[in-house]
């Protein structure tokens, strides 16, 4: 329960900068709120900005360490908690600061920490090729079973960035464990990721960023609360409960932002209640949620429209979804369950892949 840049001071090592992704170094910062420079109040060192303005693309290359922010620096620790989803962009500042101090021949040592969804499960598509973006630089499962250390040392060998790179391991997590069962207290990555709960739905439900939507920011439940005010609750709730997803409830409701997408104005919509977090397929709900939308209210709905995470000529859905194939799907009305099987053979070679960077198992 203390931050760790106060805690190695503490211990006597000798911290020469910060680095501050999105949210900022105390994490406070909604989304896509550009990161400004400043002073650690406490430890009087400067904070660099590893998160520029995402409406502007060329603001991109501030995303990197550069060589005058790690100029004092003999060793750069990533020690962030990740959230084992593809869209969460701290694995991809960790990515690009492995890059930057593979350049700059740097050693980064990454202090590994839980994957909060356990590591055996993986979700969803990859990206294409021609749809990599900060939310989702490399081609990897929308939830891909690895901790931001394991990643790392895929992404060091598989993907060719090449840094001096050393994870140091957790001791005592093991593959199947979920947050809540490594003992460990919850506390928030960024302002909308308040509880383990809604880790569990944001795989599916940050798609709802890329249509107007609201993913339920603004109030005490994102990611678990989804509408809009030309929505009705109970028609939404029918229409989800007909697709029998498994271990997953939709109770309608309604809910009023108090900020962000329909700021004050009341919206009818569902609450996703996961009763069963092992069999619940979060990236397909969050699917299945906009197909029912786009079916109910073809007049209303519409897709969020660029600039979103430094690119300016991609849909935000399409480039989370890593590519246009899902929304041209549901824009043609296909049946989402049709979409999940043409994924699992990407997803195999992948797990295949990323098994020489395993850190965990069972057994130890």
């Amino acid at each position: 329960m203390e931050p760790a840049a106060d805690a190695l001071a503490r211990k006597g090592y000798s911290i020469s900068t910060l680095f501050a992704p999105e949210h900022g170094m105390d994490g406070a910062l909604q989304d896509q709120v550009a990161v400004s420079p400043s002073r650690h109040r406490r430890l009087g060192v400067p904070v660099h900005s590893l998160y520029g303005d995402p409406t502007k693309p060329g603001e991109f290359a501030r995303l990197s360490p550069n060589e005058e922010s790690l100029r004092d620096v003999d060793v750069l620790l990533f020690d962030l908690q990740d959230v084992g989803v593809r869209y969460y962009t701290f694995v991809w500042t960790m990515a690009l600061a492995m890059a930057s101090c593979s350049r700059l021949k740097k050693p980064l040592v990454v202090l590994d920490r839980p994957n909060p969804l356990g590591g055996n499960s993986l979700e969803g598509n990859l990206p294409d090729p021609g749809f990599l973006s900060f939310v989702g630089l490399h081609p990897v499962p929308v939830r891909h079973g690895l901790t931001a250390g394991e990643l790392a040392r895929y992404l060091n060998s598989e993907r060719g960035i090449g840094a001096d790179l050393t994870v140091i391991p957790m001791k005592g997590w093991r593959r199947r464990m979920w947050f809540d069962e490594t003992g460990l207290p919850w506390v928030m990555p960024s302002p909308n990721m308040p509880t383990l709960d809604t880790a569990a739905v944001y795989a599916g439900m940050c798609l709802l960023e890329g249509t107007n939507l609201s993913e339920g920011r603004g109030t005490t439940r994102p990611f678990e609360l989804a509408g809009a005010p030309y929505i009705d609750g109970h028609a939404l709730a029918d229409a989800m409960a007909r697709k029998r997803l498994p271990g997953v409830v939709f109770r309608p409701c309604v809910f009023t932002p108090a900020f962000h997408k329909w700021a004050g104005r009341p919206c009818g919509g569902v609450q996703t209640h996961v009763v069963d977090r092992d069999r619940f397929p979060s990236f397909r709900a969050g699917l299945e949620l906009i197909a029912a939308v786009r079916r109910l209210w073809p007049e209303e709905f519409s897709w969020k429209e660029p600039p979103y995470e430094y690119v300016s000529d991609r849909l935000p859905f399409d480039l989370l979804c890593g590519g246009e194939g899902v929304r041209k799907a549901l824009e043609k009305g296909g049946d989402v369950g049709r979409l999940e099987p043409s994924w699992r053979a990407d997803r195999r070679r992948f797990r295949t892949a990323t098994i020489r960077s395993f850190l965990y198992t069972e057994n130890r």
